[in-house]
């Protein structure tokens, strides 16, 4: 039988929590920030805030900044112009840093294999994060990546997956207002096959208590006619079915890309724990005229604001915090699952 939710939700005229969250502050032992769509040419509010919760980990989610170009010159100023950023810095100085990308600083608009400068740009990207030019993201293609992070409580591994690099022809929608529709089952690679194989492997041989795998778009949310894992369904199968296989502990999907954040749940028979999609995006603009959009998925609420977000494990008692947070550090909702 799977395991429940402990916490029903915090909104922000709220319900309230089983677990009050500083209860569950003191007992967090490693916390892990994440965020989306930061355009940087807008004031980003959020850096002072992100680093006041102490993360061990800040984790680019994608369009980390917006370019859409193939001039590189053009893509290392709009880089840059963050790196400049003083609030930055300061996170840059108290916090390890990674990343994946997504179309706006990959350099295509809704791009993916057929982008002719990938290459170049995955090299200014990798420069972006600060990756040693030793490191093996130097020579292969795309920016999949992983990490895992030991405490003396227990460890968690960190997989960044590249949704660009690889992923093939999307289907134009045929009707509707929708931009895509889904891909005829079986057609298309979100991933491409080295990579699902990498995939596979990290999530099989992996000790860790908790998995947190880093996705730019969307796997479960899949009606909105936008990029998403759903527009390849037997993809979405495909990894539901390496979550059940690798027997990893504690999988849980982050997502952003879509300028609202919400949460989405399924199971997955034969898995002790739901599989969690948390979006969070974005970080400097979001889709404020939101008013609703089917999500079968869904847990609790759309929240069409500016924020981040935020995950607080704890090893003891083997549950994540996840927290959708804004300017100002209000929180806007949150979710606590046990594993």
């Amino acid at each position: 039988m799977n395991k429940l939710v402990l916490c029903l939700f915090i909104i922000v005229n709220g319900w309230a929590c089983k677990t009050p969250p500083s209860s569950v502050k003191k007992n967090v032992e490693f916390v892990i920030a994440f965020g989306s769509c930061n355009d940087q040419k807008r004031e980003n509010f959020l850096w002072d805030v992100i680093e006041k919760n102490h993360p061990s980990v800040w984790i680019w989610g994608g369009d980390n900044v917006y370019s859409d170009t193939d001039n590189m010159d053009t893509l290392r100023r709009d880089y840059n112009k963050v790196l400049l950023n003083p609030a930055y810095q300061v996170l840059q100085k108290t916090t390890k840093i990674i990343g994946t990308w997504d179309d706006h600083d990959y350099g295509l608009n809704d791009g993916g294999v057929e982008f002719k400068a990938k290459k170049n740009s995955q090299q200014l990207f990798l420069d972006f994060l600060g990756v040693p030019k030793n490191d093996k993201r130097r020579q292969q293609e795309g920016v999949y990546h992983a990490e895992t992070y030991k405490t003396p409580q227990g460890s968690v591994k960190i997989i960044v997956l590249d949704t660009r690099y690889f992923r093939t022809a999307l289907t134009k929608a045929s009707e509707g207002k929708k931009r895509y529709q889904p891909n005829p089952y079986g057609t298309g690679t979100m991933l491409g096959e080295t990579q699902w194989q990498w995939l596979e492997k990290e999530l099989s041989t992996s000790k860790a208590q908790f998995n947190v795998v880093m996705s730019s778009v969307q796997m479960l949310s899949s009606e909105h006619g936008f990029e998403t894992w759903g527009n390849m369904p037997h993809e979405v199968d495909r990894f539901k079915k390496i979550v059940k296989t690798s027997k990893a502990k504690g999988i849980i999907v982050l997502s952003g890309d879509r300028h609202i954040s919400e949460f989405s749940k399924t199971d997955i028979s034969g898995v002790p724990y739901p599989l969690i999609d948390f979006t969070s995006s974005g970080l400097t603009h979001v889709y404020s005229s939101f008013k609703s959009e089917n999500n079968p998925y869904r847990v609790g609420e759309v929240v069409p604001k500016i924020s981040f977000g935020l995950l607080r494990l704890d090893f003891k008692k083997n549950t994540v915090t996840m927290q959708m947070k804004g300017i100002g550090d209000v929180l806007y909702q949150e979710m606590i699952q046990i594993y």
